[in-house]
């Protein structure tokens, strides 16, 4: 974390240097964590509600208990958004399994509970991507668990990283579209708006629900891989960068910010954003 910012750890703000985690905790040693991302404005987070509801399901998907209730939760929220101090920040919950014994096997220990801020440096207004052979499981035990075992994300980020793209699209086993390494993946053609199916394997994204809510042409359906090829546009949500449309997608130019259900999309998120934080 760069620049000032806050943690709460285990029931107490602590300074950072002192924000100190057990290299025995079974989340350093093997990913058995859970995590939330969400986005401070105007110094208050923005779809809290939904966000702890989504750890909360991500956490029983790896058999994990918050060790304090929602009201804490909120508590401590507010009380690292009070401390950072950022009228614009990222704020992250992360919760572990605390530590355990060497190996796959969990302890009897308490869980890891960590709540921490600091700057969110804005997305550009759109962004360019590219798409990459890896493919996510869509049977997989822990398909939609927003977790914090994140490495094939970060080698699938790397690959995008090395043409100058801001993101890399993933297939499923069945080769339809399933999502960004942190982002969901809205296609636009012929006038449709579709993003996958939750069964695509893709996570349940809290900006994802909010398009599909806000927007009537919005809807769910498998999109083979090859359909990206011939989209109309393309738009990434997430809790950070809200709703980006892709200027180009594996070297081929889209409209971006052109777009005219790229701008309708925009411009709900936005007005949203300006009348209710909790949504």
């Amino acid at each position: 974390m760069t620049g000032p910012g806050a943690i709460w750890l285990n029931g107490a703000l602590v300074p950072p240097e002192e924000a100190v985690v057990s290299v025995f905790d079974h989340g350093f040693t093997v990913g058995d964590g859970v995590f939330e991302t969400v986005k401070v404005m105007g110094g208050r987070p923005f779809a809290l509600r939904r966000h702890i509801e989504r750890l909360h399901r991500s956490a029983q998907g790896l058999g994990l208990a918050a060790p304090i209730g929602d009201a804490r939760l909120r508590a401590a929220v507010d009380e690292v958004v009070a401390a950072a101090g950022l009228d614009l920040a990222r704020l992250r919950i992360t919760l572990t399994a605390g530590v355990t014994p060497l190996g796959s096997g969990r302890g009897e220990g308490e869980p890891t509970l960590v709540i921490a801020a600091g700057p969110l440096v804005p997305w550009s207004a759109e962004t360019s991507a590219v798409t990459v052979p890896w493919p996510r499981n869509e049977r997989s035990a822990l398909a939609g668990v927003k977790m914090t075992s994140y490495a094939e994300n970060v080698v699938a980020l790397a690959e995008a990283r090395k043409v100058g793209a801001s993101e890399a699209i993933q297939p499923n086993t069945a080769g339809h579209l399933c999502e960004g390494t942190g982002s969901n993946v809205f296609v636009v053609h012929d006038g449709e708006l579709v993003t996958p199916p939750l069964l695509s394997g893709c996570l349940a994204g809290v900006t994802r629900a909010l398009v599909l809510e806000l927007l009537p042409e919005a809807d769910e359906a498998n999109v083979p891989m090859p359909a990206l090829a011939e989209a109309d546009e393309v738009l990434l949500t997430s809790t950070t960068r809200d709703v980006q449309p892709l200027r180009m997608l594996d070297g081929r130019p889209l409209p971006g910010v052109d777009g005219p259900v790229a701008r309708r999309a925009m411009a709900a998120i936005a007005d949203l954003q300006a009348r209710d934080l909790d949504p």
